[in-house]
């Protein structure tokens, strides 16, 4: 139960006497003046942990119950740590001190605290306190250690660190640290987990993690690390070394096997691939956003002659070879360098590897065949590149699921590319130059004057491909859409946007009738739109913006269409057997920039104003008000039936008294005119 220790919490055995006393205390400012009340800590204690967070202290509250274990100081402004304040409270766990102004912590203060597990001293001003070189004492059972953000640099970590032996984990990110020495850790060996994240660190001392026996994870990342030439922590399970200004990457050369399961080298200057334990156990390796300009594992002859001072290890060639075993390697990204090529040979060892990502580089041509199958992976990213030429080989990338293609050169690849992956769903093709195929086999039941097996040079098939789901083909120039294109294909989301021009033959959608739920023709300038989309039983979300659309095509079937887009065409009405079937199903529309009438689309305008339809560019949607002398745009939201009606009404008015008027007219006129005949006609016969 939670307890608040205020000036409210009170005894409730109270006499009369006592009562009328403390409200002449609370009630007259003179006698509370000779009078201080108690002062209790304003903290909030729920079982044995207190939190008195944010509440601008300058002192540890000595109020708090006894054998409190955990106490959560953070976000005041305490700037001393003093027996006078902690000594009440040695038997707690957890002490959390992040985001003070602390720079004076009273030397063995920590010493009695025997079951300190957590320390957080985080984001404090250590730095001042490290000036005087003053050693904080033992932290005897201290397990974690938070000294993030305090403005440290190199040599001041000793003072705190110079007995803890019980130490799991250090954080000292955010710090200004730029050397590891090699006596940094020597009062700290049971060492996990270090973090120094976003330092400014140029030199670990050779030896400084050797004496870390059971150092499994080290974070470096953000830093100014220019090389590692000899890595030997073989104990080690992750080391981040992302963001760094490092050209190599270097193991040194032996038979131990290395426990190295995550090695991430992304952001960093390298130009040749890095050089891994011969024996290692590498299940995750980024590489992304370096400068590899191949995947040559010693790098070309000049980049090696340049760099062979500083990277050769004792009694090895800078540029020597070594066989690299990637059996167990899981996870790849080498995106966003400068490979123009990949040799087969560089998969043969990667039996395990289920994601590849090579994408943003300069990859022309890539091959998998039976000697490198790669029959375990399971994504492939081979995105804006260069390829022109992308094929496979025979019972290759079996369980392939997702093929990223987009941003290449792809125009001409074999037919049935896709349909011999077994287990593909998601097919990335955005931004290429290809064209589709007619199903090679006559659909059942397909007229035969309406179906043809003649195909375009070049075309791909994406028929029969029972496991694809999702396919993308915007930007790829298409002109047309066969018939039965994607027959025997559950898609569930086809993309053939940006395509401008596009033609759609009648049946190019068959056969997606159960499955296609996801459906954009976005930006194709499209005057009409010939499949019949209310075949389509699965439809929920259909884009249609951007194009030439004179009319919404007729539903006569219920819809099942939940958000429907239609900004930017030219549609002028939209059929009330349409917004009946639409009404049934739709939640969401876009309907801004088009040509629509006020009274000619009142059933329409006025299902969108209803709240089960949400419009969300209502505001500046506007229709056509053509009833009046002239022509006057209206918001969609504002158009009611009683103004149409009573513009109709007018408007027959109008015209009654116009036709009256004219009748009067007439008869006047033939009034006129009949006695001049007759005067005419007597003048004739004088």
């Amino acid at each position: 139960m939670a307890q608040h220790f205020g000036g409210k919490w009170r005894s409730h055995s109270c006499t009369m006497s006592g009562s009328i006393w403390l409200l002449l205390v609370l009630t007259s400012p003179l006698v509370a003046s000779f009078l201080p009340l108690r002062q209790l800590a304003p903290c909030e204690v729920i079982e044995m942990d207190a939190s008195c967070t944010n509440l601008n202290l300058d002192t540890v509250p000595d109020k708090l119950p006894e054998g409190i274990q955990k106490i959560d100081l953070s976000w005041n402004i305490l700037q001393n740590l003093t027996q006078e304040g902690l000594a009440f409270y040695s038997s707690i766990h957890h002490l959390n001190l992040h985001s003070n102004k602390i720079q004076f912590i009273q030397p063995g203060l920590f010493k009695d605290m025997t079951s300190l597990k957590v320390l957080n001293l985080s984001r404090n001003y250590l730095d001042v306190f490290a000036v005087s070189k003053t050693h904080v004492g033992p932290l005897t059972a201290v397990e974690m250690l938070d000294l993030s953000g305090n403005g440290l640099f190199t040599g001041m970590t000793d003072y705190f660190l110079c007995d803890a032996p019980a130490l799991l984990n250090l954080s000292l990110n955010s710090n200004s640290i730029t050397k590891i020495a090699q006596n940094t850790f020597c009062g700290s060996l049971a060492l996990r987990r270090i973090d120094f994240h976003n330092n400014v660190i140029l030199e670990i001392e050779n030896g400084a993690f050797d004496s870390l026996l059971q150092l499994s994870e080290l974070d470096l990342s953000m830093n100014s690390i220019s090389c590692i030439a000899d890595f030997n922590l073989s104990q080690l399970k992750v080391l981040n070394l992302s963001k760094n200004s490092m050209e190599s990457f270097q193991t040194t050369d032996s038979d131990l096997e290395y426990e190295l399961l995550y090695l991430d080298l992304r952001e960093n200057r390298i130009h040749y691939f890095p050089l891994i334990p011969r024996r290692n156990k590498l299940m995750y390796l980024d590489v992304s956003r370096n400068r590899l300009r191949s995947i040559n594992t010693t790098g070309t002859a000049e980049e090696m002659e340049l760099l062979r001072d500083v990277l050769a290890a004792p009694g090895q060639s800078a540029g020597s070879s070594r066989h690299q075993d990637f059996s167990r390697l899981v996870y790849l990204d080498m995106s966003y360098n400068q490979i123009k090529s990949i040799p087969k040979s560089f998969f043969c060892s990667m039996v395990s590897l289920e994601v590849l990502n090579v994408s943003n580089n300069c990859i022309g041509a890539f091959l998998v065949d039976q000697e490198t199958p790669m029959n375990v992976l399971k994504t492939l990213d081979l995105s804006f590149n260069a390829l022109q030429n992308f094929s496979l080989g025979s019972n290759s990338l079996r369980s392939l699921e997702e093929l990223f293609l987009q941003g290449n050169f792809l125009q001409t690849i074999h037919p049935a590319t896709f349909q011999t992956l077994p287990c593909i769903r998601y097919l990335h093709l955005q931004q290429n130059y290809l064209k589709v195929c007619a199903t090679q086999r006559k659909p059942p039941n397909s007229p035969e004057a309406d179906f043809t097996s003649h195909n375009p040079p070049g075309c791909v098939s994406f028929s029969s491909i029972p496991t694809l789901h999702f396919l993308y083909l915007s930007q790829n120039s298409l002109e047309a859409l066969p018939p039965y294109a994607f027959y025997g294909t559950p898609l569930r989301l086809l993309d053939l946007s940006l395509n401008p021009g596009l033609e759609m033959h009648d049946d190019a959608l068959s056969g997606l009738e159960n499955s296609l739920s996801h459906l954009s023709l976005k930006e194709n300038h499209m005057p009409e739109l010939k499949p019949d989309l209310s075949l389509l039983g699965n439809l929920k979300f259909v884009d249609l913006s951007a194009n030439k659309l004179t009319t919404f095509p007729l539903w006569n079937k219920q819809s099942s269409i939940e958000s429907l887009n239609l900004q930017n065409n030219s549609l002028v009405t939209v059929q009330y057997e349409t917004v009946v079937a639409l009404e049934r199903s739709l939640k969401v529309l876009y309907v801004g920039s088009n040509p629509l009438g006020c009274c000619s689309n009142l059933p329409f305008l006025l299902m969108l104003q209803k709240a089960a339809v949400t419009v969300p560019d209502i505001a500046t949607a506007t229709c056509l008000d053509a009833q009046g002398p002239e022509p006057v745009e209206r918001n969609i939201g504002s158009v009611t039936q009683e103004q149409c009606q009573t513009l109709s009404r007018s408007w027959i008015i109008i015209a009654v008294v116009m036709v009256v008027v004219l009748i009067a007219a007439l008869a006047l006129l033939v009034k006129v005119c009949l006695p001049r005949k007759r005067r005419f006609n007597s003048s004739f016969k004088a």
